[in-house]
């Protein structure tokens, strides 16, 4: 059995999607030959184009718009985008010409945000989503961030153990929320 990349993508996904294009055999994103880079690079391959990040998350915004108008919904949304997702400086700078806030889940994220803050790519007012398991280094790097200064960081809370741990961590003047997700059987 020879099995080829292309029929695991085409039994796995709709294929080709709007970015992509088989011509001749031969898998093109936006015009890229993605075999070719195959050839130079080796694979597995992941790439990152940058107007597609933006063009997503444009598109996530209306969507919520669009949901929020139909149904009346008066409140805000925020769009979190997931550090975990990608790492990489310039994937984060094109994101963040979004008006966007960060999702973390470890305490490299909290790295991240600091760093995006001497930067000024983000301030004290930008929502800090932290999600994930909290490990001691995490706990300690959100309370850090918290304690700096940083109104709008908000801890998820995923289990009654890390409401006592993460409680102790913040300084009796923030202002944190918690949000919690519990549940309850």
């Amino acid at each position: 059995m020879n099995t080829k990349y292309i029929d695991l993508i085409d039994q796995t996904f709709y294929f080709p999607q709007e970015d992509f294009k088989l011509e001749d055999n031969h898998l093109r994103f936006h015009d890229i030959d993605l075999m070719s880079l195959v050839e130079q690079y080796g694979s597995p391959l992941k790439f990152s184009y940058l107007p597609s990040i933006s063009n997503n998350i444009i598109r996530a915004k209306k969507w919520f718009a669009d949901a929020m108008e139909k149904y009346n919904y008066n409140g805000n949304y925020n769009y979190c985008y997931c550090t975990k997702s990608s790492h990489f400086k310039h994937v984060l700078d094109e994101a963040l010409k979004n008006d966007i806030h960060i999702e973390t889940s470890s305490a490299f994220d909290i790295d991240i945000v600091n760093s995006l803050k001497e930067r000024g790519k983000i301030t004290d007012d930008t929502f800090v989503i932290c999600n994930g398991f909290k490990r001691d280094q995490y706990v300690t790097n959100i309370a850090d961030l918290i304690n700096s200064g940083h109104k709008n960081c908000i801890p998820v809370i995923d289990n009654h153990e890390e409401v006592s741990i993460c409680i102790s961590f913040f300084s009796a003047s923030s202002s944190t929320c918690l949000k919690c997700e519990l549940l309850v059987q």
